[in-house]
């Protein structure tokens, strides 16, 4: 049988009757509640379409436990219609359960959907859906009454998550209550056969939001609606940077081809180095800038369009100009400034009928087919999302705003994914994601795990589900404090969650966790191992109860240990009720904190220190430290000053980064290790056939003492290539081989002990697709099952989600 013709939002006003012939005796009466994601997503006019063809009477109606629905009719009819509510459900909803219930009969000649109700369960909302094809061929319909409407959408796709204040999901319950519909609007809104039925954000031009054009030392009333969006396209066609107002926030764009306007943007934002993500106006503009696998070409064209991390087409290297498969040079739409020194490029598609039009429908005059798209802020602080706040945080940064009058009630920044070895692999789980819950393997009581102070993200949960936040960014100054807080009382709500409990990292000096503490009101506040943390959550990904340890290869950059040193090269013995080190890199001092970290020839110097090799002045590490600073640092290494241990596997990345002069001092993090990755992808052969071996002990250490993995003999290696002439590339795909060949022997070290047989590799550092799908393959190819995350980062965004599984097994 076909799926329904129309699909719809929520909470009607009205009952709507359609009349059915008089089924056939016996006859049976269901009552029925639907749970999932199921308000927003067309499933009440589904139910209603549903209930036609099968010519079956009764009612539908949302209320805060999803959608409820009584059927009366012949009782195959009524057998068939419960089964295909789950099977046939529209693309949108996420079906979690269908309970059925049998009712007394109680006849009656229609099937009306009923205005929402209340409930006492909880329902979920949808992410923010991207433009869909039918909304897209109205906007470039010049016949059509929508044509080039900026707001378009419909029941399959426009806002949700950031737009909606309470629930049941009603148009009274969103930011755009304060539009009401025009005859034509309202006339689709309750007409169940209209792919508008009760679409909560649907509009036109009568009646919708409207685009305001406001421009920097401009006088007289700011242009708005068509006006407006022609004004900033000829700015951007400038060289100016507009602040654009989207779905969860504000963008700042410009000429992506641009350079001047793209080094503008650049330090105006104070980026330094950091690569832009672009957004290109179709796939074939992408696919003349970038390489992209099918799997790829799904992500960029799905309705979640996150932003997508692909190699670039210029391929001999990074800052040249490639040319495209079409023998156009692709590089001439997107300036080196884009994305420098990188040879991969992040780039989205327009998710928004904004996007669309600012882009250029046909017809239009020309203009900037590709733009870059960054998150409208200050480094460091959080996406703006409030029209008078950019105003005043965005100048300096943007030469205009185009902006709107529909409220964004939640921020919600643009996800970033990339493929891995054919999997998808989130790096920022944000927009087109959040707020789906992620199902647990075990049932927690009401908790709100905070995550961590970098990426940070965090989650609520009740029973088997957690709602994971949207990106909030980095808790290091008061502005992302509140958007947090603003987030988490938002999130609570929509979840109808109330923690009993708050779980938090267990460095002392995290703000997420000051912020638990000060928050708690007498609730017990939990704290969890980093590292542990990012175990348990690769765990809950994907289903483990936890009655089997796993081996958990923890790599990342920082991470505060139990004996106070900074852990971050760790192996555990992981289940969630707690864990064993069963391994970890060897200690070396972490000279100077931040400093060591901002300056990565100061991890090299330390790491060659620990090693017992020389600092000689032919190795790029040793000529990029200045010699003052060289002095202090021997000084410093020789007393202890400030020279915390570490164990991490990050900044070992940073210190082989510049050794092998790849990169001295970043400007954002993890930059040193990304350069490094790929420095090393340009090498050639494979680097399961490179040699470098970090020392391990010959036979096990007594007790329960973990097994000290010594970097100094791939550094002595390293060093003894450089002094030879082997280029940079080589030393890097070397390192990379090293590094897997580290996890796997430690992870059979760990089988041969333990009989485990289970790793999840976790923690930032396996945002390294080569890394990640060098370690995977060799551990698959000697029996392992490995565990890479696919729902949630492997970075401090996934953070929270294991707080909260090892939290709701901990009493203490």
């Amino acid at each position: 049988m076909s799926r329904p013709i129309t699909d719809t939002d929520t909470g009607a006003d009205a009952d709507a009757g359609i009349g059915t012939d008089t089924p056939v005796a016996p006859l049976e009466r269901r009552r029925v509640v639907v749970r999932g994601v199921v308000q927003g997503v067309g499933f009440r006019p589904f139910v209603y379409a549903l209930a036609s063809e099968l010519g079956l009477t009764g009612w539908v109606t949302n209320n805060a436990d999803g959608v409820e629905t009584e059927v009366e009719g012949a009782g195959p009819d009524v057998t068939a219609f419960c089964q295909r509510l789950a099977t046939d459900a529209p693309p949108l909803a996420v079906v979690e359960s269908v309970q059925l219930r049998t009712v007394p009969t109680a006849g009656g000649n229609g099937f009306a959907i009923r205005p929402s109700a209340g409930g006492s369960g909880r329902t979920l909302v949808s992410p923010d859906i991207a433009t869909c094809d039918d909304c897209l061929s109205e906007l470039t319909d010049p016949r059509d009454r929508r044509y080039r409407h900026p707001f378009i959408s419909c029941t399959h796709c426009g806002p949700r998550f950031t737009v909606v204040t309470g629930l049941p999901y009603d148009r009274a319950q969103t930011t755009m209550a304060a539009f009401p519909l025009c005859a034509d609007c309202a006339r689709e809104y309750a007409d169940p056969a209209d792919r508008r039925f009760h679409a909560q954000p649907v509009a036109c031009h009568s009646c919708g939001p409207r685009l305001t054009l406001i421009t920097r030392g401009s006088t007289g009333t700011p242009p708005t609606g068509e006006d407006a969006l022609a004004g900033a396209r000829r700015l951007l066609a400038a060289g100016a940077v507009v602040a654009v107002k989207g779905l969860g926030g504000y963008h700042l764009a410009c000429d992506a081809s641009d350079p001047s306007a793209v080094q503008t943007l650049r330090t105006r934002k104070n980026r330094g180095a950091k690569p832009f993500a672009v957004m290109a106006g179709s796939l074939e503009t992408v696919e003349r800038l970038v390489f992209t696998s099918p799997l790829e070409r799904d992500l960029l064209l799905g309705r979640r369009r996150p932003v997508v991390l692909l190699r670039r087409r210029d391929s001999s290297g990074p800052g040249a100009r490639g040319t495209a498969g079409t023998g156009s040079r692709s590089w001439s739409l997107v300036t080196d400034g884009v994305a420098p020194g990188s040879p991969d490029l992040g780039v989205l598609l327009p998710y928004t009928p904004v996007h669309h039009l600012l882009l250029g429908l046909p017809g239009d005059p020309a203009g900037p087919p590709v733009l870059v798209m960054t998150s409208g802020n200050r480094s460091g602080e959080p996406i703006v999302t409030d029209d008078e706040e950019a105003l005043i945080r965005l100048d300096g940064l943007a030469d205009a705003w185009l902006t709107h009058d529909r409220p964004v009630r939640v921020p919600c920044d643009d996800s970033v994914v990339r493929i891995c070895a054919r999997q998808e692999l989130p790096v920022r789980r944000s927009r087109g994601y959040a707020p789906l819950p992620v199902a647990l393997p075990l049932p927690v009581e009401p908790a709100l795990a905070v995550g961590g102070d970098l990426k940070n993200t965090f989650c609520v949960a009740e029973g088997r589900y957690a709602w994971l936040s949207a990106h909030v960014g980095d808790m290091d100054d008061l502005a992302t404090l509140s958007a947090f807080e603003s987030a988490v009382d938002q999130l609570s709500e929509l979840a109808s969650v109330e923690p009993r409990v708050l779980v938090a990292d267990r460095h002392p000096g995290y703000r997420s966790g000051q912020w638990a503490e000060r928050r708690a009101e007498g609730r017990p506040v939990r704290r969890v191992q980093h590292h542990h943390a990012h175990v348990a959550s690769t765990m809950a990904e994907h289903g483990l109860d936890g009655s089997t340890p796993v081996i958990g290869v923890a790599f990342d950059g920082t991470g505060y240990g139990d004996d106070g040193a900074v852990w971050g090269g760790e192996v555990l013995i992981a289940d969630y009720d707690g864990f064993r080190r069963f391994a970890h890199l060897a200690y070396v001092p972490l000279p100077g904190g931040d400093a060591a970290v901002r300056n990565p020839y100061r991890m090299a110097l330390s790491h060659l220190r620990a090693a017992g090799l020389p600092w000689s002045e032919e190795l790029p590490c040793v000529a990029a430290c200045p010699p003052a600073e060289r002095r202090l640092l021997e000084r410093q290494l020789d007393r202890g000053i400030s020279c915390v241990p570490t164990s991490s596997m990050g900044r070992l990345f940073d210190a082989v980064a510049s050794l092998a002069g790849v990169c001295h001092r970043v400007e954002y993090e993890a930059q040193a290790a990304m350069e490094l990755e790929h420095a090393a992808l340009t090498a050639a052969g494979d680097i399961r056939s490179f040699g470098y071996r970090f020392g391990l002990p010959a036979a096990p250490r007594s007790g329960d003492a973990p097994l000290p993995a010594d970097p100094a003999p791939v550094l002595a290696a390293a060093v003894e290539d450089l002094r030879a002439g082997v280029d940079a590339s080589t030393v890097a795909a070397r390192f990379h081989g090293a590094v897997v060949s580290l996890a796997h022997e430690v992870c059979r070290a760990a089988r041969e002990r333990t009989g485990l047989t289970t790793v999840a590799l976790t923690g930032g550092v396996f945002c390294n697709a080569l890394l990640t799908s060098g370690c995977a393959q060799r551990l698959e190819r000697d029996g392992f099952t490995v565990l890479r995350h696919r729902t949630v980062p492997p970075n401090d965004g996934g953070l929270a989600l294991g707080q909260l599984m090892v939290a709701a097994r901990t009493t203490n």
